[in-house]
């Protein structure tokens, strides 16, 4: 995380226009920064891909899923704590996600503080991946 008087930086990867404003409305109402993008591939094109303190990452989305954009993202070394959402709980996407290095996947319909208090979690405890 960066020092006090600057934000952490939070980017949010989702597919749906209304999700992405809704937690971008969320997070920057709770003091952080944040970047949207609507795909794997948005994010992965940004030259600025590293510049994320925490990544907030949508699970099911077209062309790339949220654990395929975890991959690229450690494969360039990218550590950042990654909390991956999805409308479709299941213990295997749990698991899948522990193999991934991703501690927290969250289930969309209830985001709000669960959201907030996952992210400042990860980013105080320092986790990576």
């Amino acid at each position: 995380m960066r020092d006090s008087p600057i934000k952490a930086m939070i980017y949010v990867v989702d597919d749906d226009s209304d999700v992405l404003g809704s937690l971008q409305f969320l997070l920057e109402t709770d003091g952080f920064d944040v970047r949207t993008f609507k795909s794997g591939a948005a994010l992965l094109g940004d030259e600025a891909s590293d510049g994320a303190d925490c990544f907030v990452i949508d699970y099911k989305m077209p062309s790339m899923n949220g654990l395929d954009l975890v991959r690229c993202l450690r494969d360039r070394e990218i550590s950042a704590p990654v909390i991956l959402i999805t409308g479709h709980l299941d213990a295997q996407l749990s698991e899948k996600a522990a193999n991934a290095g991703v501690r927290y996947v969250l289930h969309k319909p209830l985001l709000d503080e669960s959201l907030v208090g996952h992210i400042r979690g990860a980013l105080e405890k320092g986790i990576c991946h």
